[in-house]
């Protein structure tokens, strides 16, 4: 009978040590299998998280896991629309006939970018492509040549921000550069910038480049310098 007894217990405890329970479903696959609401009544507050690990869950098999919450800090700092590029030299303008008369863009290409990613920019024409809808902040320097000239330039040329949006081309922002006429000498500053914040849509494209630029040298613009920046700052 102790033998029979024992055998019994046994066989409960193993049972129990390899079964699954389940709350809310009759065939639980789990070694604890919850179907419905979970409430916490009371736990201890952490001071930090170090040395912690955050509960997810993965939607596709509704299985709760450790997280590291380095890694969500990580995938929430991460903007997917930076983007920045310089060129230090071999500028050169292009001019494309939906673009509105008398801008040329800078020949950017994503080999010169500094940070973002290659996807956002076309070696085509020349431009960002907007990835989601928002507001964004941008930024476009220009310095002609040495960025001073001992001349007043023909054509009030500047600098200019292009928006394409279902094949058209609009002049979103524009700025020349500065020029005064003295009583013995001729200045322009050939280097100026815009910075602000735009409202674009999914799918525009945006372009940086100079605005009156059909009498510029072309030497000078070889060894000018042009960068810009753009990313999202509010849907």
């Amino acid at each position: 009978m102790k033998t029979r007894i024992c055998s019994l217990i046994l066989s409960v405890i193993a049972i129990s040590a390899y079964s699954q329970v389940g709350i809310n479903t009759p065939s639980p696959s789990a070694t604890l299998d919850v179907n419905g609401n979970t409430k916490i009544r009371q736990t201890p507050q952490a001071p930090a998280l170090a040395g912690y690990q955050v509960l997810g869950l993965n939607m596709g098999t509704t299985e709760v896991a450790q997280i590291d919450p380095a890694l969500i800090f990580a995938a929430a700092n991460t903007d997917a629309t930076v983007y920045a590029a310089k060129k230090s030299g071999g500028i050169s303008l292009l001019s494309l006939g939906l673009f509105p008369s008398g801008f040329r863009a800078v020949n950017f290409l994503t080999t010169e970018r500094t940070i973002g990613n290659v996807s956002l920019f076309s070696d085509t024409d020349y431009s960002y492509t907007i990835p989601s809808t928002g507001i964004y902040a941008v930024g476009f320097t220009f310095k002609y040549g040495t960025g001073l000239q001992a001349s007043l330039l023909a054509n009030s040329p500047g600098v200019g921000i292009v928006r394409t949006r279902a094949g058209v081309a609009t002049t979103i922002d524009n700025r020349p550069f500065s020029g005064a006429n003295l009583i013995l000498l001729s200045l322009t500053i050939s280097e100026t910038g815009l910075n602000s914040i735009y409202s674009f849509q999914a799918g525009d494209k945006i372009a940086f480049g100079l605005t009156g630029s059909t009498a510029l040298d072309v030497g000078l613009l070889g060894s000018s310098v042009a960068s810009f920046y753009i990313y999202k700052v509010s849907n």
